[in-house]
């Protein structure tokens, strides 16, 4: 038989490592999250649109058909309003 009291332990040592890789994981992306911040300052600074950059990485995220779909149906509604 197993020992119940050398069970939690070791489930409590898993646990503590797991909430530990968590929390350097948050590190890290808090400090990517500012590298991010100080490109995109870096970028306005230099004279561009970050709102156009923002659009831009986001665009190259998706799949080409994907960003094909989506463009014909905002065309299709822009031109049920008028607006082209």
């Amino acid at each position: 038989m197993s020992d119940p009291a050398s069970e939690v332990t070791v489930a409590a040592a898993e646990l503590r490592q797991l909430v530990e890789r968590v929390e350097r994981l948050e590190e890290e992306k808090a400090t990517i999250q500012n590298d991010i911040k100080e490109v995109m300052a870096e970028a306005k600074g230099r004279g561009y649109d970050t709102k156009a950059l923002r659009a831009i990485i986001r665009l190259r995220k998706k799949d080409p058909n994907e960003i094909q779909e989506e463009e014909a149906v905002l065309d299709l509604y822009k031109n049920a309003l008028g607006m082209v």
